[in-house]
Parts: structure tokens; sequence; C-alpha cells
């Protein structure tokens, strides 16, 4: 697995992007989640920026902050076909409470996916093929349409190994800029903000899912586990080692439907 664009890693982009990459973090990359959200919407990339959510367990709290800047701006949210339908309650529960007027869901191409995985098993025996063509693909052609220069994300150093060294701003191979207000956000501050909002948890935390993903996919983690080791279990076994990513943050997944876990 590639790690995240780096400045040092980005020799194949526009030199324009890369001088933006570092100019932006040079003004932003140690700025506080609201005062970064307000520069990014309504300065940096006014129009031309979504958030991307999965509505998972802490996802609440992003929406909130992203709101409170701008309640029209573009949410993008990956509608499967394999989702919790706790899940998709909550998506519409957090986008009445927020007040959210753009909300997008996005699906898979529905001629691809009856050539690809006609009897919808694909993620049992091929996860990344099946992640590539119910996420990574409608992510990537939403952006494209769209023309999106910017896209926030949830994502949290804590989470994962793989996402100790994550930046608030990074370039993507598809030459948007992914910005991660929340990267350096603990699990405590993320819950004391939610408790201070009121925010409404997602229905399936309390039953042992700290990371919620599609249905088949995801188990409960046990206690002193990773918050998504419940997330792909079942790879362990088909793979080798576990997959930790769906590919929509993974530079060599978007045009490979088969990229390395």
């Amino acid at each position: 697995m590639l790690a995240p664009m780096d400045i040092q890693t980005t020799t194949n982009k526009d030199e324009k992007l890369i001088a933006s990459l570092s100019r932006l973090r040079a003004f932003y990359g140690e700025m506080d989640a609201k005062l970064l959200l307000h520069a990014i919407i309504k300065e940096e990339f006014k129009g031309k920026v979504a958030l991307f959510s999965s509505f998972g367990a802490d996802a609440a709290l992003l929406i909130a902050l992203v709101a409170e800047v701008d309640p029209t701006i573009p949410v993008l949210f990956l509608e499967t076909g394999k989702h919790f339908p706790e899940t998709l309650e909550y998506v519409q529960q957090i986008k009445k409470l927020l007040g959210l007027t753009n909300l997008q869901l996005l699906r898979h191409d529905p001629k691809l996916l009856l050539n690809t995985d006609p009897k919808g098993e694909l993620w049992q025996s091929q996860p990344n093929r099946c992640c590539w063509i119910r996420k990574v693909e409608p992510l990537a052609r939403a952006i494209e349409e769209q023309k999106f220069e910017a896209i926030i994300t949830g994502r949290k150093k804590f989470q994962t190994q793989e996402r100790h060294e994550l930046h608030n701003i990074e370039l993507h191979e598809d030459n948007t800029f992914r910005i991660n207000p929340l990267v350096n956000w603990s699990k405590a501050e993320l819950r004391n903000e939610f408790l201070r909002r009121e925010l409404p948890q997602h229905p399936l935390v309390n039953e042992g899912y700290p990371s919620i993903g599609c249905a088949p996919c995801t188990t409960p983690v046990k206690p002193g586990e990773d918050e998504r080791a419940g997330r792909w279990r079942h790879t362990i076994d088909l793979l080798g080692k576990q997959k930790q990513e769906c590919g929509i943050h993974i530079e060599e997944a978007q045009n490979n439907p088969d990229w390395s876990v």
C-alpha cells in the first residue's frame, strides 16, 4: 500500500499543485479544525469543495462542523447497496438534524455491477474489486463530473497504523486536495465534543462497532483491538493479511480495481 501523497512524492504532479500544497500546509498546517474548514470552504476552494462522509461512528461531528460553515456544501455518501439499515436511517437523521441541503447518494454503475457482481457476492472472494465498484469508481466519477478541487474527509491518525503519517492537507493522485480537519484529534477529544454538542451516535456503536462500513464486511470489535479491526476481518484468511482501506484514499486504487491490500 502506498503512503499518502506527500510533497516529496509528487514529482509527477503539476508544479502549480505542488506549490499550492506547500502554501496550504504553510498557512494552515497547524490550524484549528474550525478555522481550517472556514478557510477551505469560504476562501481557498469556494464552490469547489465537498465533504465525503461514511456517516459512521463519529462522522456526525465533522458534518456538524462543516454545516456550521455552510450547510449547502455537497455531502457525498457512497450508497453501496450493502449498508446496515441502521446506517441508512442515520444518514437521514443527520441530514434533518443538521439541515443539510445538498446530500448526494453516490451509487455504482449498474452495468458495471451487473457484469462484475451479478449475485452480490464479490465481497467474499475479491473484496478490493467489490470496493472499487461500489466505492472508488463512484466517488472518482462524482469528483470528475462536478469538478471538485478539494474533498474533506474524517480520517484520524489514531485509527490505524497506516494513518499515523497523515497530514491535515494532502494532494491525491486525482489532483484533488484531501482535507483532514480532525487528523490530530484524539478519541477523548472527539467523544467530549460529541457530548458537548449532544450529537446522536450511530446506533451500532453501542453494539460494539467503533468503525462501520458495509454490513457483510463489518464485525464487532473486541476489547483491546484496533477500532478498525472489525473491517474486512474475513480477508485475513483470504488475502493473507487484513484489508485496511476500501481504496478511496489509496493512490493506486482509482484506476486499478485489483490494487494490493
